[in-house]
């Protein structure tokens, strides 16, 4: 009986010893050799890598369907952190990466998903739909002519529903620009 036991204990402690070391070569790499997937891409997604300052280091327009796997040389950068972004139809995924000593190290919590706008309009109505789980503010201006003709923030929404009804005998060139974490989405249309 007491074999048993310390078979168990020894087992379940060389499984976790070699959970511990697996998730180490899994989190910090040579930054020399870098490989990064996306699932479920598809043609006219954008590949996108930041550094922390929101710089634009490079950007790919996606030209396959499927997985898309990347490999990357992060030596030549500084030490720092940096995001690389998939923009795809009606989202963003996020995930930050830190390079230190020509190493390569993942943060593997930081993946975020952000949920793009849906801006829809048919003739004078003008239709705005969006999911921000994090809940930060969003802004909608709207413009006629490049002037302002109304603006809103809201703040503490979870789940964005708007419809604006325009002037129907106000006709011309409109544009909506939707303001939220960081980033602007742009809608032209005509009414």
């Amino acid at each position: 009986m007491i074999k048993t036991k310390v078979l168990v204990v020894a087992f379940l402690l060389g499984a976790f010893v070699n959970y511990a070391n697996n998730t180490d070569l899994n989190n910090v790499l040579n930054a020399e050799k870098v490989t990064i997937e996306f699932n479920d891409v598809k043609e006219g997604h954008i590949l996108t890598i930041k550094d922390n300052y929101g710089t634009i280091l490079y950007s790919e327009n996606v030209i396959t369907k499927g997985k898309l796997v990347k490999n990357f040389d992060f030596s030549k950068l500084k030490n720092g952190n940096y995001s690389f972004e998939l923009n795809k139809d009606f989202e963003i995924i996020v995930k930050t990466l830190e390079v230190k000593n020509k190493k390569v190290i993942f943060n593997e919590g930081s993946k975020k998903v952000i949920f793009k706008p849906v801006i829809r309009n048919k003739k004078n109505i003008l239709m705005i739909s969006q999911i921000a789980f994090d809940k930060k503010p969003t802004k909608v201006v709207l413009f006629f002519d490049d002037e302002i003709i109304y603006s809103e923030t809201i703040k503490g929404e979870v789940i964005l529903n708007r419809v604006y009804k325009l002037d129907k005998e106000v006709k011309g060139n409109y544009k909506v620009i939707i303001y939220n974490n960081n980033r602007s989405y742009v809608h032209d249309f005509i009414i």
